[in-house]
């Protein structure tokens, strides 16, 4: 559970909030090929890295299924005796991000040995009402290992298979069960399948490569291994991949879609393409139209890297100001959870990121980036380029402010953590200890984004849920019945 209180109440030093960036659960991807599959999936998963950097693992099947995962990145899980062993032209595969410190059950692929064989399930996102599915499900005498989301998955496919050995149908019944954010890559039995949420609230897409198919969370896991894109795969669509062609199915439908609008705006790999639309030139385009919404009297347009990368070329375009190099990235940091002091705190943050004093001193600096949670970090980046000599510093925000908990696979599930809460955007500005802040408005960000505001996800700055949350409003009231 994330900590309660008031925002002043939080410690600088609470493990959740280090980094204070909204952080995505997971990676997914599926392979059938023709010949070993390890490599690509291997190369695959440490393409969707950044969606998670707390567990890794993944599922095989060469006559008989292999697991390997843990904690850890891809490269410190996976040895090369690891990849031999997991030897097999089918397979699925999970990069995991946890807002609880990790532990080595919280890995997947979740793996159970059902009575209609092995089954194995990688999950992208949140079932809202698992707690209430297993609690109901319990009551009708299912016995629970975990007790998780995947293992009620697991169970109800082990059932509804039970009674006519038909996939397609068996995932219908699940998908009517399961309500939230979805993207499954699945195995039953050495079948490798695919399925997204009628909602489109996670991405997923499909490839090919030369002799097999691949899915996976993001088109940059398809690059890597030289695959095509072929398409995104549908809302509400299941797909069965083998290693020639890949078969089709519904599982349910949604006169709608709910994409998450943060998926273009930070968690996403900018070379990726996400139903559609490039992540990079969406980011140009909330970069331009904030310059136009905040235009500022500056002298140069600095990026905070790499999440601020794409935003702050295209607010550079829209301003006319030019745009440089004023914070490098240290790469080779580790992430660290508890710092236990601000001195250190501070020199955490100096450690990963550093100004370039030729580009800031004397000069007027727009500082842009995608987003600000509590403004604990970004208060201090901003102090370090005054340190550096910035005359001023006018900081840009790629996203509206973000007001509400997330409930479907980011880990912001507490109000109590957000400074826009708190504050109004004058008052936030002065906590950070910035001249000018400016954050890029809703009707801006869904221009910029193309997609019709009905069919994202705005729920954490909006306060309106496109699926029933206990407690908060949703978007426009439907219930399942929206869904075929």
């Amino acid at each position: 559970m994330l900590p309660t209180g008031s925002y002043e109440e939080f410690s600088d030093d609470d493990p959740y909030f280090n980094d204070d960036k909204p952080k995505e659960k997971c990676g997914v991807v599926a392979i059938a090929c023709k010949g070993d599959l390890t490599s690509h999936m291997y190369y695959a998963l440490r393409a969707l890295q950044h969606r998670g950097q707390e567990a890794s693992g993944m599922v095989t099947f060469d006559k008989r299924q292999k697991m390997k995962k843990g904690i850890g990145l891809v490269d410190q899980v996976f040895s090369e005796a690891d990849l031999k062993r997991l030897k097999g032209n089918m397979g699925i595969g999970h990069t995991y991000y946890s807002i609880k410190v990790s532990q080595p059950e919280n890995a997947q692929p979740f793996t159970l040995k059902a009575e209609v064989g092995d089954i194995a399930i990688a999950h992208n996102g949140i079932i809202v009402n698992a707690p209430e599915l297993v609690k109901e499900m319990k009551s009708q005498g299912y016995m629970f290992t975990k007790s998780s989301e995947e293992e009620a998955f697991a169970l109800i496919l082990n059932d509804e298979m039970k009674k006519n050995n038909d996939i397609e149908k068996a995932l219908q019944v699940v998908a009517k069960k399961l309500i939230g954010s979805y993207s499954f890559t699945l195995m039953l039995n050495g079948r490798v399948f695919a399925m997204r949420d009628p909602l489109g609230l996670k991405p997923l897409c499909l490839g090919q490569f030369d002799g097999g198919y691949i899915v996976a969370s993001e088109t940059g896991a398809l690059d890597v291994i030289g695959a095509k894109l072929i398409r995104d795969i549908q809302p509400g669509e299941a797909i069965e991949l083998f290693h020639d062609k890949v078969e089709s199915f519904k599982i349910a439908n949604s006169k709608r879609r709910a994409h998450c609008f943060f998926e273009w705006v930070y968690f996403a790999r900018a070379d990726s393409i996400i139903d559609r639309l490039s992540v990079y030139h969406a980011r140009k385009r909330i970069g331009w139209r904030l310059a136009k919404e905040h235009p500022v009297d500056a002298d140069v347009v600095i990026a905070i890297p790499d999440s601020g990368r794409g935003h702050a070329y295209g607010f550079s375009m829209g301003s006319g100001i030019k745009l440089s190099e004023g914070i490098m990235k240290n790469r080779y940091v580790q992430r660290t959870f508890i710092m236990p002091s601000q001195f250190l705190r501070d020199v955490s943050i100096k450690d990963k990121l550093n100004p370039v004093k030729a580009v800031v001193e004397g000069r007027r600096v727009v500082l842009v980036d995608d987003s600000i949670v509590r403004g604990t970090t970004m208060k201090t980046i901003v102090q370090i380029l005054r340190n550096a000599g910035a005359v001023e510093v006018h900081v840009r925000i790629g996203s509206p402010p973000i007001i509400a908990p997330c409930y479907l696979g980011i880990d912001m599930t507490t109000r109590d953590q957000f400074i826009a809460n708190h504050k109004e955007v004058k008052d936030i500005g002065k906590a950070i200890g910035a001249d000018s802040l400016g954050y890029i408005s809703i009707d801006g960000m869904v221009e910029a984004l193309q997609i019709e505001q009905e069919n994202l996800c705005l729920g954490c700055v909006t306060s309106e849920y496109p699926l029933p949350i206990t407690g908060e409003r949703e978007r426009d009231q439907h219930t399942l019945d929206m869904f075929d």
